[in-house]
């Protein structure tokens, strides 16, 4: 993974990464509240030699003092100077316990010594410092005294006395807010990234990018209003999702840009992707510009562009594919443009057979004369096998891909079936994308959802670099007039349909 890669995880997740922070914090908040508070006094000594001599047997002793005092050092916390500290404050501790709380050390190259007591009241703290220390001194005085007699040659004095510190020195709330801060950012990112590797659903473009080259036609962003209201007449005109399948149409043009792909079937890899809304809404933006359009509801096991449109499937495409009625007198034209359905009809008990038949590529090649585009809704891929087998009939085919619901495997495995029966991919589409973020996919120009019918900013290709090669020899600003301008007078009436009745 690239540093973008890792980035985009992080901007993904940042509610994550915010809240482990947060924890973080009161972690090392709550830390410094329940942790009682511990005060430290220090005093300090220094050690000598008694000696008048020479300044060469100065320098000896000063050499004699700095290899002894490792050695006090070591005797601070024994009990020859802790005991007669416990009998002198009373302490209701034993030898062990007190030198748990007592610290000694000696300075590199210095005969100075310190020592440090912790305890929960400044004042304990201060007096059993002072304690500690002047019981070493008499403890180092009566080890070192000869044995013959005399006085000791080693003498220590207390240059710094211990005083009850005003604050105590744990807990440090500053450095545990830090700690906490630090901590609760390094796992809320630690998780996020663990998540994002073990997660293979698609989430964007990225993601896609890593499973295929082929090309991506748009990205249709997610609106909360589109299950009540899915159709694109019901969305405001320059609103993110109209403008993203405007921009769908444009691209499907150019990835079309031979013309051979009239008739386009229009699938997914699982339920709930999308598809049949998606189909729906680029006949409805086709019809828009001019076109004239046949939608055809080809998922004879849950059809759904009926409801979608308010419209009769009692009788349609089943009825046509049994002979049963001709396929002219099925056709119901919906909306002031020119866009004519043909619904389900009634559900048969093989619906794979029905697709796969002769009459349905009969079907779809005199509706392909008789319209300038043929939009097939079919099932999903791995379910049923329907989609796969009507994908032979068709120009080309159109892949819905649920963002943040599909897995990279179930995709790899949808575009491994059209592969094999050697269908035509046009492309995927990129469906419930967020509308900001880093998995957006869309333009930030929208004008305000109540502004009117004003023709927005001039649209233009979301096609991204290696989408669609012919782009590269086109000249975008032409075509995207030209996708414009199709017929802007109205719809244009079907030609005649093979076997089509003059009323």
């Amino acid at each position: 993974m690239e540093l973008s890669d890792y980035v985009r995880i992080l901007r993904r997740s940042w509610i994550l990464i915010v809240g482990a922070t947060l924890a973080g914090l009161l972690l090392g908040g709550g830390m410094s509240v329940l942790t009682k508070p511990i005060y430290i006094a220090e005093t300090q000594l220094f050690v000598a030699i008694q000696s008048s001599g020479t300044v060469q047997e100065l320098q000896q002793g000063n050499t004699f003092s700095q290899a002894r005092v490792q050695s006090y050092v070591q005797t601070v916390k024994s009990p020859i100077v802790l005991q007669p500290v416990i009998d002198s404050l009373g302490l209701a501790a034993t030898a062990d316990e007190l030198a748990g709380s007592v610290k000694a050390s000696a300075e590199l190259n210095t005969v100075l010594i310190n020592i440090s007591v912790a305890s929960g009241s400044p004042v304990q703290a201060a007096a059993t410092a002072q304690a500690v220390a002047s019981s070493l001194i008499q403890a180092i005085d009566s080890l070192e005294k000869p044995k013959t007699g005399g006085t000791s040659p080693v003498s220590l004095s207390i240059i710094k006395p211990a005083t009850a510190p005003a604050a105590p020195s744990l807990p440090n709330t500053k450095l545990n807010l830090v700690v906490g801060f630090l901590v609760g950012l390094v796992i809320g990112a630690g998780v996020a990234v663990l998540r994002a590797l073990l997660d293979n659903r698609i989430r964007g473009e990225a993601d896609l990018r890593r499973l295929t080259d082929i090309p991506l036609l748009g990205g249709i962003s997610f609106d909360h209003d589109a299950i009540r209201k899915p159709l694109l007449t019901q969305a405001a005109p320059q609103s993110p999702r109209a403008e993203s399948f405007r921009q769908l149409r444009t691209n499907l043009q150019f990835a079309n840009v031979s013309g051979h792909a009239k008739s386009v079937l229009v699938t997914s890899s699982l339920p709930g992707e999308g598809k049949s809304t998606t189909a729906t809404n680029l006949a409805i933006a086709l019809a828009q510009a001019g076109q004239t359009v046949c939608l055809i509801d080809a998922d004879l096991r849950r059809p759904m562009i009926n409801e979608y449109l308010g419209l009769d499937r009692n009788a349609g495409l089943t009825t046509a594919l049994v002979g049963a009625a001709d396929v002219n007198d099925l056709l119901q034209p919906w909306g002031a443009d020119g866009l004519f359905i043909l619904s389900s009809g009634q559900i048969p008990p093989n619906p794979s057979e029905l697709l796969g038949s002769p009459e349905m590529k009969n079907l779809i090649v005199g509706l392909e004369d008789a319209f300038d585009t043929v939009i097939i809704d079919a099932p999903p891929l791995l379910p049923v096998t329907d989609a796969a087998v009507l994908s032979q009939h068709v120009g080309g085919v159109m892949v819905v891909v649920g963002a943040q619901k599909l897995r990279q495997a179930d995709l790899d495995k949808s575009l491994g079936a059209l592969r094999l029966v050697g269908a035509n991919i046009l492309g995927v589409v990129l469906n419930r994308l967020p509308l900001k973020g880093p998995d957006a996919y869309a333009y930030s120009y929208y004008s305000s959802p109540d502004a009117g019918h004003a023709p927005a900013e001039k649209e233009r290709p979301s096609v991204m670099p290696g989408d669609v090669s012919e782009l590269a020899n086109r000249d975008v600003r032409s075509s995207t007039l030209f996708d414009e301008t199709i017929m802007v007078g109205g719809s244009r009436p079907p030609r005649a349909f093979p076997g089509r009745r003059d009323s």
